[in-house]
């Protein structure tokens, strides 16, 4: 069994090793709007019986017309096993020898069909790194081989299909819808499949391709709900593709994939006016940035959501914070980086900002 993929969260286990009740602790491990919005009302049979089809289609209306896109399905988080698993699948499902780069005839299964041949390699797949581990476990577990590639210039007709998170957690790295769109054209021209995680897309919708997708046949774009409006005990995304593929999406999924509740509260919220829950982020960054910066540490990325830190002292740093119950997130492969979520109020920023100051340096 390989290891579990290390994410931000887990102030329990911190507080068992560094001591506190959990609640005490101030959880700047994720990138999730620390003020979450005030919950709508929520019908008692929402609770009460299985998600009827009403709601799943009121939450899939709200959605299309929140991020502007007409094909678009409701599913749990796209950063659960249960929605990545599908990829492979879906390239299974499509799989062919060979494909023009010169004429392409789309199919129903997502792929392309000509008799003019080329070479390509039937199971490699690109994720732009580093970024989500679910996705390349996903497609080495399926047997694919994965390639990790720090530049969509480096993704090639060989790829089956291409995963890019835009803008990219943990680094904040944003790739311009323009350059996307021809990744996309690139990949379509050799039968492939353009994955465009946008689960913090919400704080820049400039960069989103959700408005552009039905004019991008071979493109399938994940949104997350609970990061923006600081729901993420929800569990809940959306996919936006062509309506094939969220059919076959939808049909592996199986009935009730989204429980009622979720879907309520999602078709409520999305249809509500998000400015001031984007003002409220826009303020806890620049609080925080400001915190970071009288600490002296080097801000080497991230999103409205999120700063990443780059230090060499990044492990004492880490260390230093868990002993004054404040939870940030180390990576592994890069012991030099912590990355930073928002505090949820000025009070939070001061007391982080007493915690770096007692740093010794």
């Amino acid at each position: 069994m390989s290891a579990p993929i290390a994410h931000g969260g887990g102030i329990t286990a911190a507080a068992a090793v560094f001591g506190g009740r959990p609640e005490d602790w101030l959880d700047l491990s994720t990138g999730i709007n620390p003020c979450p919005v005030a919950l709508p009302d929520i019908p008692a049979r929402a609770w009460h019986r299985l998600p009827d089809r009403h709601l799943f289609d009121e939450a899939r209306r709200a959605a299309r017309d929140h991020y502007g896109s007409g094909k678009i399905l409701p599913l749990p988080v796209p950063g659960t096993q249960s929605v990545i698993q599908l990829l492979p699948r879906l390239v299974e499902a499509g799989r062919v020898v060979g494909v023009t780069a010169e004429r392409v005839d789309v199919t129903d299964n997502g792929v392309a069909a000509t008799d003019d041949r080329i070479a390509v390699t039937d199971n490699r797949v690109a994720v732009v790194t580093p970024t989500y581990g679910e996705y390349a476990r996903a497609f080495t577990s399926a047997g694919f081989t994965v390639d990790a590639v720090d530049n969509v210039a480096a993704i090639g007709i060989e790829h089956r299909l291409a995963v890019v998170v835009n803008p990219n957690n943990p680094d904040g790295l944003a790739w311009p819808a323009e350059t996307l769109i021809a990744l996309h054209d690139r990949m379509k021209a050799a039968g492939g499949l353009l994955v465009v995680d946008e689960a913090f897309g919400d704080t820049d919708p400039a960069l989103s391709l959700a408005s552009r997708a039905p004019q991008l046949s071979n493109i399938i774009i994940f949104r997350s709900f609970g990061k923006f409006f600081g729901l993420a005990g929800l569990r809940l995304g959306f996919a936006i593709a062509r309506g094939d593929i969220l059919a076959r999406f939808e049909d592996w999924l199986g009935p009730w994939a989204v429980s009622g509740p979720a879907l309520s509260i999602a078709g409520s919220l999305l249809r509500s006016d998000v400015s001031a829950i984007r003002s409220r982020i826009n303020e806890r960054c620049t609080g925080l940035h400001a915190v970071l910066k009288a600490a002296g540490l080097r801000m080497a990325g991230g999103t409205a959501l999120f700063t990443l830190v780059a230090d060499a002292r990044a492990g004492d740093i880490y260390m230093h914070l868990c002993r004054h119950h404040i939870l940030v997130r180390k990576f592994g492969y890069a012991p030099n980086w912590l990355r930073f979520g928002l505090t949820p109020d000025p009070a939070a920023d001061r007391r982080l900002g007493e915690a770096l100051q007692r740093f010794e340096r």
